[in-house]
Order: C-alpha cells, then structure tokens, then sequence
C-alpha cells in the first residue's frame, strides 16, 4: 500500500469538504501540483463496494465538469454511441480497462462487470470519465479526452493556475 503525503490528504479534504476515503494514490494533479484526482479502492474502509476507481476531488475542476453536464453534453455523446462504431469500440475498450484496473486493487462480487460513468453504453457522468482521462493519460478513455479538450485551461484564474502579477510589483 503506497503511503499517501498527509498535506496531500488535507488538500483533499479541503476540496472534498470532508475527510477522503479509501484513496490508494494521487492519480493526478493540477498544474499548481494540488492532486485534482484520487485513485480509490473498490471496496471502502466501512464495507461500501465503490464502482468509481478515479475520484476527482478537485472543486473548481468538479464545477467546470458540472457546468458542461448541465449543457446537454452527456445525451449528445450518448447519442453518439449508438451512431458511431469506432467510438462506440473505443468506450466499450475503456470500460475493459477501468474494470481490469480496479480488479487489481481487489475484487468486489458486488460492482463485477460495472464500471462507472455509463461505461460502456453510456454517458451519465463526466466526472468519471475526466477522472479516467486525467488518471491515465490520453488515448484511454475517447469520450473523457473530449470532455478535457472542451474544458481548456480549467485551472486558469484559480489559486493552482498561473496568477497575474500585482499592479504594485
């Protein structure tokens, strides 16, 4: 088991608004090095089996996802699924992916085969597949890579993004 920084699991609880659980490893940070997503086991320290692998724990990445929910995006890309072979082949691999990389942490008969943000079928949230994305780099997850290149410079104008110079400097 890796030893997670404790200013690690403050930051985390910072941004989480409460104390983080069943975290396995930062699965990536933010530009300012603040960790965005958490890697989590399958089953949590109380017993809950827990479908999500990749968390992301970061607010303002959290909200910009949220915004883009709130857009319509997730029906669209559904839709898309269903009209496109090559991306639907490409999900359906993604969601072969997550599952192995969380048997790996432990194997839990209850989410067996259950992924976790509509994978493979589906889009019903975002978070997931940004977490997935941001986690394992790019080429993973088709649907997470396009909800990152529509996100942008997220983290920009935030304490963790590049800050503008005082007028008095």
């Amino acid at each position: 088991m890796t030893t997670i920084d404790p200013a690690d699991i403050e930051a985390i609880q910072g941004q989480l608004g409460r104390v983080p659980r069943g975290i396995v490893e930062i699965a990536s940070r933010c530009p300012s090095g603040h960790p965005n997503v958490v890697k989590t086991e399958p089953r949590l320290p109380d017993g809950t089996p827990f479908p999500t692998l990749y968390y992301v724990t970061c607010d303002r990445l959290a909200g910009e996802i949220g915004t883009l929910e709130a857009s319509g995006l997730m029906r669209e890309m559904s839709e898309r699924l269903t009209e496109d072979a090559d991306l639907a082949a490409a999900y359906a691999a993604a969601h072969t992916s997550y599952l192995a990389e969380r048997e790996a942490l432990g194997h839990v008969p209850e989410i067996k085969d259950i992924s976790a943000g509509g994978m493979p079928t589906r889009v019903k949230c975002l978070h997931v597949l940004v977490g997935h994305s941001l986690a394992v780099g790019p080429g993973v997850n088709p649907l997470g890579d396009e909800t990152l290149a529509l996100l942008g410079d997220w983290w920009a104008g935030t304490p963790c993004g590049p800050q503008e110079p005082d007028a008095q400097e």
